[in-house]
């Protein structure tokens, strides 16, 4: 697999919330970087996290690969979705740092837009051994 094939599965899992599909991007022991800070390492932990997206609805996400080279590259997504549980927002609130709205109950959820980097290494058999993300959100106006 190469960059264009990785994002655009990667595409394909986000907008149907496929942990399966994800996993399957991934060598046994690949490590997830969502965060710099965080990894989800093998496919039960990927699978793991995966299953937040579970959470979202009308999920769109949009890529643009910036560099491609023999073992990997380097993508820009977006990604928008409307937030379907106050505990998918109480996620995306503290990965923040703030609650950055002042809801009150019964207030309808928001829709976020994240953007972000990506950059990912494959082994020798085109699988991801590593993939490391940088983002930041908004509420989608």
């Amino acid at each position: 697999m190469n960059i264009d094939g990785f994002m655009e599965n990667y595409k394909r899992a986000w907008e149907t919330s496929d942990e399966n599909l994800l996993a399957s991007l991934f060598t046994p022991d690949g490590a997830y970087r969502n965060t710099p800070f965080a990894v989800q390492q093998g496919h039960e932990a990927i699978k793991q996290y995966w299953q937040r997206t579970k959470l979202q609805t009308d999920i769109k996400l949009t890529y643009e690969v910036l560099q491609r080279h023999a073992t990997g590259g380097i993508a820009h997504w977006h990604t928008t979705y409307q937030v379907t549980s106050e505990d998918m927002f109480k996620m995306w609130a503290a990965s923040t740092g703030t609650n950055m709205l002042a809801r009150k109950p019964g207030d309808p959820l928001p829709r976020l837009a994240l953007d972000g980097m990506a950059i990912v290494e494959f082994d020798g058999d085109g699988l991801c051994r590593d993939f490391r993300l940088w983002w930041h959100s908004r509420i989608d106006d």
